[in-house]
C-alpha cells in the first residue's frame, strides 16, 4: 500500500492489486467509494467489455480469459488484475509501471505507465500506453470509477448521443442525448455517452465534486438504491474490437490501432470544486 497525501487530502494505492485506486479521503469523507477491486482502476488496453471474450482481430478470433463470474465478456482489459510495479515515489505523487507480453488474456504486447499526482484540490492521473508488438495494434485507456453517492446526490453530464445497452451489457444502438442531471438515488441505468464533454459534477449537502478529462466517451453505470455511481471515462466504446471487425470506422468507436512503438496517453482529473 501507497499512501500520499496533499492537505486535507489523502489517497491510498495499491500497486499489487491491479494498481488501484484503494480508496480518496478528504479528512474522514470519501471521495471515492472503494470496492472489492478498488474505488479506481485503470483501464488498460482496453476499456468495459469485449464480447464473447474473444479479440477479433485481422480475420482470426482469439479466445480470452474470462472475467470471473462475469461470463460471456471479458471485462476492463487485464491490468486491473495484475500487479504493477513502482517506478517512482513521494509523499504526494507516485508512477507505476505494467508490461505485459502476449498471452491468453490479450495478444499483443505493450508496456503502460500510470502516474498520480495528489494535490490539495483532487488527484490528477495520467495513463501511458504504449505498442510493443512487431505488428499494429488495437488498444485504448480509461478508467473505472467509483464515486459516492449520498442523501440529496445530483449527477450531472453534457454529451452528444448515447449507446444503449443489450442484456450482455453490449453496445446495441446509438441515438442522440444530450446528457444528464438527475439525481442520483433514482438512477438506473447503464450506457456509454459519446461527445461527452469531458466534465462529470456530483453534488450533495457535503461535497461539489467534478471528474474531468479530455477523453470524449463516459460509460455510467448505476442501479436505484446502490451508494455508488461507476463513471468509466474511455477513449472507445464498448466491444470496439468486434464492432471493428464488423464493419465500423475506428473513428466512430474511438478504438486506436497503434502501429509498433506508437503510443496512446489519458489523462483525468478528480477535483473538489472551490478546493485549493
Amino acid at each position: 500500500m501507497i499512501e500520499l497525501r496533499a492537505g486535507q487530502l489523502r489517497c491510498e494505492l495499491e500497486p499489487e492489486q491491479g494498481g488501484a485506486i484503494a480508496g480518496l479521503w478528504r479528512d474522514a469523507m470519501e471521495l471515492l467509494r472503494p470496492g472489492r477491486a478498488g474505488a479506481c482502476l485503470p483501464l488498460v488496453p482496453y476499456s468495459n467489455r469485449v464480447g464473447q471474450a474473444a479479440v477479433v482481430w485481422q480475420g482470426t478470433q482469439q479466445p480470452q480469459v474470462r472475467h470471473p463470474g462475469d461470463a460471456p465478456e471479458a471485462i476492463h482489459g487485464i491490468a486491473w488484475q495484475r500487479p504493477w510495479t513502482v517506478l517512482e515515489a513521494d509523499e504526494s505523487s507516485a508512477m507505476l509501471a505494467f508490461e505485459h507480453r502476449p498471452d491468453a488474456s490479450w495478444p499483443f504486447a505493450f508496456d503502460c505507465s500510470h502516474t498520480l499526482r495528489l494535490r490539495p484540490s483532487g488527484l490528477e492521473l495520467t495513463l501511458a500506453l504504449t505498442n510493443q508488438s512487431a505488428q499494429p495494434a488495437p488498444a485504448g485507456l480509461g478508467w473505472r470509477v467509483r464515486l459516492p453517492l449520498r442523501t440529496g446526490s445530483r449527477v450531472a453530464l453534457r454529451a452528444a448521443a448515447r449507446w444503449d445497452m443489450d442484456a450482455d451489457h453490449l453496445p446495441i444502438a446509438q441515438q442522440a442525448d444530450a446528457g444528464l442531471d438527475a439525481d442520483g438515488a433514482g438512477l438506473d441505468l447503464e450506457r456509454c455517452y459519446e461527445g461527452w464533454d469531458g466534465l462529470l459534477r456530483l453534488r450533495d449537502p457535503t461535497m461539489s465534486l467534478r471528474l474531468r478529462s479530455g477523453l470524449s466517451r463516459l460509460v455510467v453505470w448505476s442501479r436505484a438504491g446502490e451508494d455508488s455511481l461507476v463513471a468509466e471515462p474511455v477513449s472507445h466504446v464498448p466491444n470496439a474490437v468486434h464492432l471493428y471487425a464488423a464493419g465500423a470506422a475506428t473513428t466512430e468507436l474511438g478504438l486506436h490501432l497503434l502501429q509498433p512503438g506508437e503510443s496512446l496517453l489519458a489523462e483525468m482529473a478528480i477535483e473538489l470544486e472551490g478546493a485549493g
